[in-house]
Parts: C-alpha cells; structure tokens; sequence
C-alpha cells in the first residue's frame, strides 16, 4: 500500500476518532467517593438548620410584634 492510499484512509479515520471523544467527555457521570454519603448527611442537616433558624426568626418577630401590643388577631 503506497503512502497516498493510507493518507486517504487513515485521514477521516483520525478526524473520527478526534471528533467523537470530546462528545463521551461531556456525558460521563461525577465519579461516586466514599465521601458522597457524607456529604448528602451534610448537605441535609444544612437544610434542616436553614428551616430552624427560619422558623426562629419568624417566632422573633412576631414575640417582638405581640410585646408593642402589635399583635395580629
């Protein structure tokens, strides 16, 4: 097989085959650790403190509203 010949077919060969990992790339799945677990549990007790000290500072309000004789009935 002469040079020209393996040009034309190893030409596209190569562009198909540069072309096609960069698309794998962007479709592979976060790898699992054996943090992640840990991390959720983190991530939900954030939440649940968040709820807290949003219903602390609703509590706040409306004793500081009730003591000014503000209340709301």
């Amino acid at each position: 097989m002469d040079m020209s010949k393996m040009a034309i077919l190893g030409l596209p060969l190569a562009l198909l085959l540069g072309c096609s990992a960069g698309k794998d790339a962007g479709r592979q799945a976060p790898r699992k650790t054996v943090f992640d677990p840990l991390i959720q549990q983190e991530q939900r007790a954030r939440d649940v403190q968040k709820t807290v000290d949003s219903q602390a500072r609703e509590q706040r309000r409306a004793l500081a509203a009730e003591e000014r004789g503000n209340a709301s009935r």
